[in-house]
């Protein structure tokens, strides 16, 4: 039987390929050198798969497949957990914000490094001591078993669904953007792919196909990094000095500061790009946002899972240290690789091939190999795009894995069995639930088709510090906490955040997309009246948009007209037409092309809500004005866990605390637990 499904799974995958291949005929890759990107793909694709039929050969048990038999040392499990973190959004996203809006985007490659000391100090070694396999297993240790891993199983599965949800449209967009496959193509690869490293191989094969692409990732960033900075003599200042110094970094600044940066000189337009507010201007929200990044690493389940995995409590402490080097070292790494793709590429290139700047490490590596028509260019850019997928696959397989365990053992094993479940069922088990959800997350993904799902990482980092995070810590250190306080506080932060964000920025405002879509189309005229200007207190107008909130005195806002999209491509095809010289010619093509392209998603945007007024929630406007609501859900978690253990009594909790804090601290019978 499992040779049939082997086989099937490799016919499955080569036809899909075959079929992608064929239909790849756009993308960042030119379309001569495509078999450069299918070979490279095919050649990580066969490694990992052949490392999860040996992982399968020895999955046999329920610890082989939810924790690989706590076999993994703690140097690979802390390459698997680099792996398992870093995921498109880290190697592709990172560093296109930096190529676009320089010392801001790199302070999310700060607020995802400084989370792992949250994890060292508090998390790592006192969940590898206490639980079996999830983080139900933690919260059930002194709480009642049932209640606990129930809310555990449904916040570890909302989690991961978020989370995969962004990493499998992710994924599809940026497959297709990279070298032309088909979205839905794209997608079901990555699918299928997942599945199979989950289903047969378990965590084994998860661990190895995490630390392969972890070692690929950090691979091609020192490769990038080292033909970027090479050049300036390893040079930081030189190099930041090339960065303030470029023409192209500062034209971008004076696009991004618009009418404020008419008065400023060159080298200070540069200057700015190294310095903080181009993208990140509310200090507020970049707090809030800061909370979820620092404090929802510690409570992401398929990160705590990881820690079951090794066999000491010293190989917990170990692995998290090698874990923060290796990501550490690669957030640095982004710093270069972004302001490299900036100086060379060029934001506007970027942006012109992807709003979002995800293009910037890609189009530095067919930069740095000799540029878009050069083999070795190309041949570069398909390692990184192999790369990229590699990142989807792994950390999509781990997701898959931790809401399978949830499922299953939680759910399954432990509330409707009871605990009295053969191993062989347990698997079984494990194997069926990882294979409904990786249905549901193809499903997902092919259906979130041209959503904006952005927004849904940051909510499961803000659902898992609001959430997870009160739960875990609380169980762990205060004496207090009961059954009653740990279910009150999963629920009511997660609820918290959830509800937050769907009346955040983060969702579709009708009305407004309508209005700078217009705006974009056909400009704006001159501005001579006066209008109300919103009041500018550090108070709840900031974070809740409350009638009312409006400043006295009216602000007078006077501008001249500005040409919208239809206007400018009407001049720029007119002077076109006068045109002799063929090198301006074709810059003024790419201009035109680049306006059409500004005039269809404009139109597209047009079409798609016309007749809308409201947000899903039935809002005109965003009533809470913060994109993260880690500031608000996190101490609600907090909160609410302390004040129902309080007012309520739970005999299990008091009962189990000496047992609990002698384990967690010595590690003593922790080995049992797997036993058991």
């Amino acid at each position: 039987m499992r040779k049939v499904l082997w086989t099937s799974t490799f016919i499955g995958l080569s036809l899909m390929l075959s079929d992608a291949a064929m239909a790849a005929s756009s993308g960042a890759v030119a379309d001569k050198y495509k078999w450069l990107t299918f070979l490279v793909f095919g050649a990580i694709i066969g490694l990992t798969m052949f490392v999860t039929y040996r992982a399968a050969k020895q999955t046999h048990s329920t610890a082989d497949f939810y924790a690989a038999g706590r076999s993994v040392s703690g140097i690979q499990n802390g390459w698997a957990i680099a792996g398992d973190y870093l995921s498109a959004a880290s190697f592709l996203g990172i560093a296109g914000l930096i190529s676009l809006y320089g010392y801001d985007g790199f302070m999310y490659s700060v607020g995802w490094l400084v989370a792992y000391i949250t994890v060292l100090l508090l998390i790592a070694e006192p969940c590898r001591n206490i639980g079996k396999y999830t983080l139900g297993d933690i919260l059930a240790f002194r709480n009642n078993p049932k209640a606990s891993k129930t809310i555990a199983a449904v916040s570890t599965v909302l989690v991961s669904t978020f989370y995969l949800t962004a990493q499998m449209v992710g994924g599809g967009v940026l497959v297709k953007t990279l070298i032309g496959i088909d979205y839905t193509v794209s997608v079901i690869v990555v699918g299928i792919l997942m599945l199979t490293y989950v289903v047969f191989g378990g965590m084994k094969a998860t661990t190895w196909v995490q630390i392969i692409k972890a070692i690929l990732l950090v691979t091609a960033s020192i490769l990038l990094v080292i033909f970027t900075w090479g050049k300036f003599g390893f040079s930081l200042p030189g190099f930041l000095q090339a960065a303030v110094d470029n023409p192209d970094i500062q034209a971008q600044v004076k696009k991004l500061l618009g009418e404020s940066a008419a008065n400023m000189a060159p080298a200070d337009l540069g200057q700015r790009f190294l310095e903080p507010g181009l993208y990140l201007k509310s200090p507020i929200d970049q707090i809030s946002l800061g909370m979820a990044l620092v404090l929802g690493t510690a409570g992401m389940p398929h990160i705590l899972m990881r820690f079951f995995t090794v066999p000491t409590a010293q190989d917990a402490r170990k692995s998290v240290i090698w874990a923060m080097g290796i990501i550490g070292g690669f957030y640095v790494l982004t710093l270069f690789m972004g302001l490299g793709a900036a100086m060379n590429v060029t934001s506007a290139k970027i942006a012109a091939l992807d709003a979002g700047g995800n293009m910037a490490a890609p189009l530095l590596a067919q930069y740095v190999g000799g540029g878009p028509d050069s083999m070795l260019g190309n041949l570069f850019l398909a390692f990184v795009a192999a790369v990229a997928f590699a990142t989807i696959v792994a950390v999509v397989a781990g997701l898959v894995l931790a809401s399978a365990s949830a499922m299953s053992h939680d759910l399954y094993v432990g509330v409707f069995r009871g605990d009295h479940a053969s191993p062989q069922e347990q698997v079984m088990a494990a194997r069926v639930s990882t294979v409904i959800v990786g249905a549901l997350a193809i499903y997902v993904g092919i259906a979130a088709q041209g959503q904006n799902v952005a927004h849904l990482v940051a909510l499961a980092f803000a659902v898992a510090a609001s959430s997870n995070l009160p739960a875990v810590f609380l169980t762990l250190y205060w004496k207090k906490t009961n059954t009653w306080g740990v279910v009150g506080g999963m629920l009511a932060g997660s609820l918290t955040a959830i509800y937050l964000v769907m009346i955040s920025p983060n969702m579709s405002y009708p009305k407004a997309i309508i209005a700078n879509a217009n705006k974009v189309l056909d400009g704006t005229p001159e501005v001579t009246e006066a209008k109300p200007a919103v009041a500018a207190s550090t108070g709840l107008c900031t974070l809740w948009a409350m009638e009312g909130c409006v400043a006295a005195s009216p602000a007078v806002a006077v501008g001249p007209a500005k040409p919208g999209a239809r206007a400018k491509l009407e001049a720029a095809k007119t002077e076109l037409a006068t045109l002799t010289d063929e090198a301006a010619k074709a810059a003024k093509q790419k201009e035109i092309e680049g306006l059409e392209k500004t005039i269809a998603k404009a139109e597209g945007d047009l079409k798609k809500w016309e007749g809308q007024t409201t947000s899903m929630m039935g809002f005109e406007k965003p009533k809470f004005m913060l994109k993260n609501p880690g500031l608000i859900s996190i101490p609600v978690g907090f909160l609410v866990t302390i004040l129902l253990s309080l007012f309520t009594r739970d005999r299990r909790s008091e009962e189990m605390w000496d047992e609990l804090y002698v384990r967690q601290n010595t590690g003593i019978h922790a080995e049992g637990a797997v036993a058991h």
